[in-house]
This record gives structure tokens, C-alpha cells and sequence, in this order.
């Protein structure tokens, strides 16, 4: 048995020995294919670019129930067409709308609203808007605030909850 390990790491050893080629790597490389590979790197790292004219706004001060409205404007300022997949807010109460569905040149601006419902939000108030892209990011966010009055009516009422006496019961 220890001669058969022997013999057979022996020749284990042997066909590692004879298998192994001295070739140079570098005369495998086809240059043709250097070129394209590198041609289609640089088109890759470019991207179009969302340059907005506000990345926030600021509403300022509403009532608590006002409805507001703004518009993001925006550039392409990269070097490929501009794609928006979809703009969302980051509650209901912030709505975007009328964004362009269609590519957007490089050098062209586009712009889309957003609506803030301040219904139920109190004090300052922050939302954020994502814009999902074709940017090298993929996603691009701009923001929203406004300082929400609670009108004094409302503003010191505090409810009570509902207390059951067990002689009703």
C-alpha cells in the first residue's frame, strides 16, 4: 500500500512537472479587442447629470390644512439623454407631478411640481422628493419644508379619552 502512494504521488508530480508551459501572457492579447475595451469604458463613465436650480425649498409658513405647490427645475448637464423612471415622495403628503417621460438631451432642462399637504403636520416640517434616474447615482433627492401653524383653536385641546364608569355596566 505504501508503495502504491508512492508511485502514485511520484507520478502526480511527474504530469505537474510536464504540464506546466512557460508562456508569456502578453502574447495572448489581442490588441484589436484592447482598443474597443477601452473605448466602451470611456462611454460607460459618462452620464447625464441633474443639475437643479434648488435642491430645497422652503415654504416658509403655512396653516395646518394648507395646500402648497412648487417647481423643481432641472438641466441635463451630462453627456447622454436623461431618463426619470419615477419621482416619489416620502409621504403621502408630498405629491410630484408632471415630470417628462420622455428622454431629456443633454443641455435640455425639464421641471416637475410638488405638491405638500399640510393637513395633520405640525411645527417644522421636512419632507424629501427621490427622483430615480439614469444618473451615475440613480437616485437624485430634493426637499421640502415649511414651519406648519396650528391654528390656537386646536392648539391646547386636549382630548380626553372616554372613561367607562362600571355602574353604566
Amino acid at each position: 500500500m505504501k508503495k502504491l502512494r508512492v508511485i502514485a504521488f511520484t507520478a502526480l508530480c511527474g504530469l505537474a512537472f510536464v504540464s506546466c508551459k512557460k508562456e508569456n501572457a502578453a502574447d495572448k492579447i489581442n490588441t484589436e479587442n484592447v482598443a474597443v475595451a477601452a473605448e466602451r469604458d470611456a462611454n460607460s463613465s459618462k452620464f447625464p447629470v441633474m443639475t437643479f436650480d434648488k435642491t430645497e425649498h422652503d415654504f416658509g409658513n403655512l396653516k395646518q390644512g394648507d395646500v402648497a405647490e412648487t417647481i423643481f427645475s432641472f438641466k441635463n448637464t451630462g453627456e447622454k439623454p436623461l431618463v426619470i423612471v419615477n419621482i416619489k415622495g416620502s409621504c403621502g403628503c408630498t405629491v410630484p407631478n408632471d415630470w417628462p417621460r420622455e428622454a431629456i438631451a443633454p443641455g435640455a432642462s425639464g421641471k416637475f411640481s410638488v405638491k405638500f399637504n399640510s393637513r395633520g403636520k405640525k411645527n417644522l416640517t421636512t419632507q424629501t422628493i427621490t427622483v430615480t434616474a439614469n444618473t451615475e447615482k440613480g437616485k437624485e433627492i430634493v426637499k421640502i419644508k415649511a414651519m406648519v401653524e396650528v391654528p390656537a383653536a386646536t392648539a391646547g385641546v386636549v382630548k380626553k379619552p372616554a372613561v367607562i364608569s362600571t355602574k353604566q355596566l
